[in-house]
Order: structure tokens, then sequence, then C-alpha cells
């Protein structure tokens, strides 16, 4: 457990699509829909979790349909929220005082992006099993806990992750109203670029 804890730290470390949609949408809505999407993603991560110890994820990596269906949807879902931070930050211009995106918004954003990554799932499926005890309780016992320490640091992880980008911030956009107009611009890119990315992705 030890040897996973500290595997899974170094992961942490490398900026991933995880990392971005924590701080897009700290960026965007504020402390709370930064924490509360850290918690969408580890949710998705637990139902892939789920998935890989009932063999499910297996049909992604043997299926080449399944993997392109899902990268697919998963793709045109960040894709279509990128154009519409674009246009709203467009309409921001307009009418400052537009609301913040409200918590459920964003846990339902980072549950679907999570959930149709289909490179989450092959990766849990290749990841988990190297920290099986052959001799040790069942293997799904054994893979359900891994899965649950790994959601754990993760919703640590991007909790921290949303508190600094959160207070970094509200210092940065307070003193710069341009950069404030272009927070939405800036977010929107990031979206699509992580769902061109995705769009790249091959089975292998």
């Amino acid at each position: 457990m030890l040897a996973f804890i500290l595997v899974v730290l170094i992961l942490f470390l490398i900026p991933g699509p995880a990392v971005l949609l924590t701080l897009t949408q700290t960026v965007k809505g504020g402390l709370r829909a930064g924490i509360i999407t850290g918690v969408g993603i580890a949710v998705g991560d637990l139902v892939h979790t789920i998935a890989a110890v009932l063999g499910l994820s297996a049909i992604l990596m043997t299926s080449a349909l399944a993997f392109e269906v899902v990268k697919y949807l998963g793709a045109a879902y960040l894709i279509f929220l990128g154009i519409k931070a674009l246009f709203e930050s467009a309409k921001k211009q307009e009418q400052p005082n537009v609301k913040k995106e409200k918590s459920g918004v964003s846990f339902r954003h980072a549950l679907l992006i999570e959930l149709l990554n289909p490179k989450t799932a092959l990766f849990f499926l290749a990841f988990f099993p190297q920290f099986v005890k052959t001799n040790g309780p069942p293997v799904v016992y054994q893979l359900l806990i891994l899965g649950l320490v790994f959601v754990l640091m993760s919703i640590m992880y991007t909790s921290t992750l949303a508190f600094l980008a959160s207070s970094l911030g509200n210092k940065l956009f307070a003193k710069n109203s341009m950069m404030s107009r272009w927070q939405g611009k800036v977010v929107g890119t990031i979206y699509i670029g992580l769902g061109l990315q995705l769009i790249l992705q091959s089975q292998k």
C-alpha cells in the first residue's frame, strides 16, 4: 500500500486533464466549484474502478469500436464546453455581473468528462493489478481498496489545487480587469484543447 501511495503521488505531480479541469473550473466558478469538480472527477474514477473490478474495462481494451465511441463522445462534450465558455466570455464583456456556475453543474461536467475518457478505464485496468498480492485477500477486495485510496487521494489533491488556484486567481483577477475579461476565453481554449487531445488518443 505504501508503494501504491508513493506512485500515485508521483503521478499526481504530472499535470493531466484532471488538473487542468480543476484549475479551469476554479478560475471560472471559484473555490467551491473547484472542489466540487475534484469530487466529480473522483466519483468518475470510482466508477472506473468498479468497472475494472467487474471486467467491463476489458471491453474498451479489446473492442476498437467501443473505445472510439467513448473517446469521441468525451471529446465532443469537452469541445462543446469550450465553445460554450468562449460565447459566455463574449457575453460577460457586455454583462459583467453574470452569476457563477452552480456547483451541481461543475460536478456533472467533471463526472461526465472523467467517465467518457477511455484512457482512464484502461489505466486503472493496467495499473491496479500491479499492486495486488496473489497470496493476500480476495483480488476483488484488494482492487476496491486500491480504488478507494486513489479516490480519496484524488479529492485531497484536487481540493488543494482548487484552494491555491482560488487564492491566486482572486488576487490576480481583482487587480487586472483585462485578464478577467480573457478568463472565459482561456477556459474555453483549454476545454477545446483537451477535447482535441482526446481525439488524438489511440487505444494502445
